[in-house]
């Protein structure tokens, strides 16, 4: 992520942004971040992405106004404590590391909303995520996950999560109460058969490709589905939904054309046995003589 690329051997180019948008580009030596950066308190966007960092010195944590900070694409074994510090970040990218855990400090990032953690060796959901209540965007792709924590639902703010390229076997139980995910990635897995996901009623999109079923998941009319078999599905489906849309049409004009019908011909009057009426020279209906209003 926003990587500004090499000038040279032993040399990359990353980038700062300020309050007022301004960049600034940085040279890191040797995996290296200059000195100049940390005195830098302002700093709310940070770019070190493809830097060949290894560690990240403990002055990352001055940068108390970071919002985004860009780490994929490094050499990092283990997540700073520096970073668990910084109370504003919103946008962490720390794919493609050599990531297997992440630290219990790594929950005191409680204004972050999208983290990306593909490309690492997580075995087991990291923990830490779960006290993470803002969290709207969770990428775990090319991981090596076979299960999901049942209190993954805790995460209620949870959108979109991608988890294509793990080693799943079965769908994870613990997705199916989380009806407030919008897009969930499931691609290159080992799934064989899904469940009725019919009852995620928000799911906008479900990607499924090249794990071993046999036809697609049975899910809502409102989701869009990607794999073996989707665009026929998808298809039919649409032609479902225009032909029951059309019965909905014609029986409406039905019962219009009905109530038209039912309002063109007022029905007469049929005189009541207790109260006889009569049509005088003017059209008008009125009592009988010696009927009760005469009396």
């Amino acid at each position: 992520m926003g990587s500004g690329g090499s000038s040279g051997r032993g040399t990359r180019l990353a980038s700062a942004e300020g309050p007022e948008g301004t960049e600034q580009r940085l040279e890191v030596r040797k995996g290296k971040v200059p000195e100049a950066l940390w005195a830098q308190r302002g700093v709310q966007k940070l770019y070190l992405s493809g830097a060949g960092l290894r560690e990240i010195p403990a002055e990352l944590g001055a940068l108390r106004h970071l919002r985004t900070l860009a780490l994929d694409g490094n050499e990092l074994m283990e997540v700073p404590d520096a970073l668990c510090q910084l109370p504003r970040l919103a946008h962490l990218y720390l794919g493609r590391n050599g990531l297997q855990w992440l630290p219990a400090a790594f929950a005191q990032l409680q204004s972050l909303r999208c983290l990306w953690l593909e490309g690492n060796f997580f075995a087991h959901f990291p923990r830490a995520l779960l006290r993470l209540p803002e969290l709207r965007s969770l990428q775990l792709g090319d991981n090596r996950l076979a299960r999901l924590p049942s209190s993954l639902p805790s995460l209620g703010s949870l959108r979109g999560l991608w988890l294509y390229g793990n080693r799943f076997t079965e769908f994870p139980p613990a997705l199916l109460l989380m009806g407030q995910l919008r897009v969930l990635d499931l691609d290159r897995n080992r799934i064989a058969a899904f469940p009725d996901l019919s009852d995620l009623t928000n799911l906008s999109l479900l990607s499924y490709d090249h794990n071993p079923v046999h036809q697609p998941p049975r899910v809502g009319d409102a989701t869009r589905l990607v794999g073996d078999g989707a665009q026929e599905f998808m298809e039919e489906r649409q032609q479902r939904l225009q032909s029951l849309q059309k019965q909905e049409e014609e029986e409406e004009e039905e019962k219009e054309e009905e109530e038209e019908e039912g309002t063109a011909e007022v029905p007469p009057v049929v005189p009541e046995d207790d109260c006889p009426l009569l049509e005088n020279e003017e059209g008008d209906f009125v009592a009988l003589p010696g009927s009760p209003e005469e009396m």
